[in-house]
């Protein structure tokens, strides 16, 4: 189908409801101090205006000391406040009191479809932010995952628009009502590392919308989001750092974004284009819009007019967060009880259950742990004993405490099991950043032979598979999804020698896991789960608490089947786009010396993103999104959809039907069958965890929103929804709707 044949059909074969093309206005706090701000502006030289908008210090710009407006401080880090840098380079200051409170990662956070802990999670954030002197998170990170093996799959969320955005709403809110601002990143379409420095992302207008900038909207609208960090890459032929659609157009004109805007390190190119389309802060220096930007005010390339509106716009943070005095930040120690307890509780609530079969001549499973018939364990793994708070290029964490999956055993098993611990293979080191290593090596032999002594013996094997914070990592991709360091050699030769084995991923993303899925009685996903994961993870290895995480990502087969490969447009050749010769990227900040570059990136799969890929071309996959096991059994029944308001309000029974306590992930998807437009055979719309005691029933009710269900509409530039039919499924999974329901707007 044409787009000229779409949007005739757009305009007049639909009955719509349509949002103005400009931004409905929304509740912000930005907006409060206006008058202030005239007078501040007034009272301010040039100089003094321009100085506010590029880098003072690796992470910081500057204030109007001469006024008492202080500083913007900045805290790297979507998962926990990075360590004090020197002010002019990325090496540490050594201090001792700069630690913090390693959360788990974005897709540990996503694996708990919980907006309550997101929210939880932001405000953890915020405090231990105010307590190091910052005013604004780099985070929460929230570009969809477009490619398994990104670089960041970690730090993002997940493939899913509605999942993102609802958790990147929490998170902010969570943030900024304990007083920190948040810098949603990295504006737009920031979905490989690799050439991310030039890449150019072509896509149509709708799947922009409706997949990759969806999230960003939700935090902005529904958040009132304070701040957002420009992407490294173009979008559709322009840097976003100058980009006017996506600053001006998108941003602040329909979604009403009254913030600021700063760049990602070293990703401005250019000075007037960039203050020109909404740029307020380079990062981390003043080459574009230090003196180059004042020299263009006095040539007259720039009216004070932007200026005074940049301005403007970095005031209404400044003045709504506020400072922390110098020498009360870093005081103390950070790593605090309470923020230790929401990394805990997250960590809980984000491991998923992949598989846990019944052992062969016994009712039980594999899982959870019986200590009256398990009495020796063999712990198998490096992954079992590293710790994941740092790691590769980009944002760690200093933590005080990171509690490995080998201690969160001992802990829970004290005397009672006896566990032995085998290295079984070496952890991938990537060595020099200059030249990568290839993580795909051959298992070692001796160190297999000794992990499968110590696997003959037990009772079970607990094998710990899966990545690093080195081979996943900011400013490369991976080339593959095939599990490092000869692990599926050392999986197999595992179960040769005890079949009683249960397979634990520890990863940021998806990884091949065909064979160590063929051999294992029992396979989890235990995430980068911050300083408290090995505590979650035992305490559910043992029982003590039902799993209830939930894929945030589907887990293909194989790295062919995903819909970027599939099309051929990922990866890029780098040989066949370059026509300027060779060049040379740093992977640190993956910057091109030769601006003419051009390497497209082209979505050609437009909203067929994950899930909605392998449903519509019939693909199957290693485990689909919203899988998860528990050890509970839960029946869904008595499915009731009934309108409210502009949308829908969708009930149903839930019923444990266990004895233990458990929690579930209730999802509502939508398949528009017989729509007049190109839609996925299903789309996500709604989820809602619920606890349940043992034996208890309750009725579930989880609202349809008007602004979920609609589409974007290139020719009007507009939200619309679509009468007609449309089909609520509901279930645990993506691929397990037990009931459904035919309803119409």
């Amino acid at each position: 189908m044409t787009k000229m044949t779409l949007q005739l059909l757009t305009v007049a074969a639909l009955a719509v409801w349509s949002l103005p093309a400009q931004a409905q206005k929304y509740s912000t706090k930005l907006l409060e101090h206006e008058v202030t701000i005239d007078h501040i502006i007034e009272g301010m030289t040039l100089e003094e205006k321009i100085d506010m908008l590029h880098g003072k210090n690796m992470f910081s710009s500057a204030g109007i000391p001469r006024l008492n407006i202080a500083d913007m401080e900045y805290a790297d880090g979507p998962f926990g406040i990075r360590e004090e840098m020197e002010p002019h380079s990325w090496n540490s200051l050594h201090l001792t009191t700069d630690s913090a409170t390693f959360f788990p990662t974005g897709s540990a956070l996503a694996a708990t479809w919980s907006t309550e802990w997101a929210y939880a999670y932001g405000r953890g954030m915020s405090h231990e932010a105010r307590l190091r002197g910052k005013d604004m998170i780099l985070g929460p990170a929230i570009n969809i995952q477009r490619i398994p093996t990104g670089g960041r799959t970690y730090e993002y969320l997940s493939e899913d628009p509605i999942l993102s955005g609802l958790l990147a709403v929490a998170y902010t809110k969570g943030a900024q009502d304990d007083g920190t601002a948040v810098c949603l990143k990295h504006y737009a379409l920031n979905n490989q590392e690799d050439y991310r420095g030039f890449v150019d992302v072509r896509i149509s207008d709708r799947a922009m919308h409706e997949i990759y900038l969806r999230p960003f909207e939700m935090a902005v609208r529904e958040g009132d989001a304070w701040g957002v960090m420009a992407a490294y890459n173009k979008v559709n032929g322009r840097w976003c750092s100058e980009n006017e659609h996506l600053q001006t157009t998108v941003l602040r004109k329909q979604w009403g974004f009254p913030g600021m805007v700063i760049s990602d390190w070293g990703g401005v190119h250019s000075t007037v284009d960039a203050v020109t389309s909404g740029m307020n802060v380079e990062m981390p220096g003043s080459r574009f819009m230090g003196q180059a930007l004042l020299d263009s005010v006095k040539a007259g390339k720039v009216s004070e007019a932007v200026i005074n509106q940049r301005v403007r716009e970095i005031l209404r943070v400044r003045l709504t967060v506020k400072p922390i005095a110098k020498e009360v930040a870093n005081s103390k120690p950070v790593g605090n009880d309470e923020e230790m307890a929401t990394a805990l509780e997250v960590a809980r609530r984000s491991i998923v259950l992949m598989k846990n079969e019944k052992i062969k001549k016994s009712k039980s499973a594999l899982l959870p742990i019986d200590t009256r018939r398990v009495r020796t364990i063999a712990v198998i793994g490096e992954n079992a004993v590293t710790k994941m708070a740092l790691g590769g290029v980009g944002a760690g964490v200093k933590t005080r405490r990171e509690i490995t999956p080998l201690e969160g055993l001992q802990k829970m098993l004290g005397n009672s099991v006896k566990l032995t611990y085998a290295k079984g293979y070496k952890s991938f080191d990537s060595g020099s950043r200059n030249r990568r290593q290839d993580p795909i090596q051959p298992a070692d032999p001796q160190l297999v032979e000794e992990a499968v002594k110590v696997a003959q013996g037990a009772d079970l094997v607990l094998f710990f598979a899966g990545d690093n914070r080195e081979v996943e990592t900011e400013g490369s991709d991976r080339k593959t999804i095939t599990l490092p360091s000869g692990q599926d050699e050392l999986a197999a030769a595992l179960a040769k020698a005890n079949p009683r084995l249960v397979t634990v991923i520890v990863a940021g993303g998806p990884v091949d896991i065909s064979t160590v899925d063929a051999v294992s009685g029992a396979l989890l996903v235990s995430w980068f789960n911050g300083s408290m994961g090995g505590q979650a993870l035992a305490e559910v290895l043992t029982g003590k608490i039902a799993p209830s995480g939930k894929l945030p990502m589907t887990w293909p087969k194989k790295l062919e089947d995903v819909p970027a490969y599939t099309t051929g447009t990922y990866p890029q050749n780098m040989q066949q786009n370059n026509q300027q010769g060779d060049i040379f990227v740093d992977l640190t900040r993956n910057r091109s010396n030769d601006r003419r570059q051009q390497l497209i990136a082209n979505y050609a799969e437009e909203d067929l993103v994950g899930y909605r890929w392998y449903d519509a071309k019939k693909v199957k996959v290693a485990y689909p999104f919203g899988h998860g096991l528990s050890y509970a059994t839960f029946q869904y029944s008595d499915l009731q959809v009934k309108p409210v308001g502009e949308g829908f309000e969708v009930s149903f029974m839930l019923t444990n039907r266990s004895a233990i306590d458990a929690e579930e992930v209730v999802q509502v998807y939508v398949s528009r069958q017989k729509s007049a437009i190109s839609r996925p055979v299903k789309e996500l719309k709604g989820f809602h965890r619920v606890a349940l005691k043992g034996g208890e029933r309750q009725r579930i009710i989880i609202p349809l929103r008007r602004a979920d269900l609609c589409h974007w509409d290139e020719a009007s530039q507009t939200w619309q929804l679509e009468k007609g039919k449309m089909t609520v499924l509901v279930g645990g999974s993506s691929d397990k709707l037990v009931l459904k329901k035919e309803t119409k707007f």
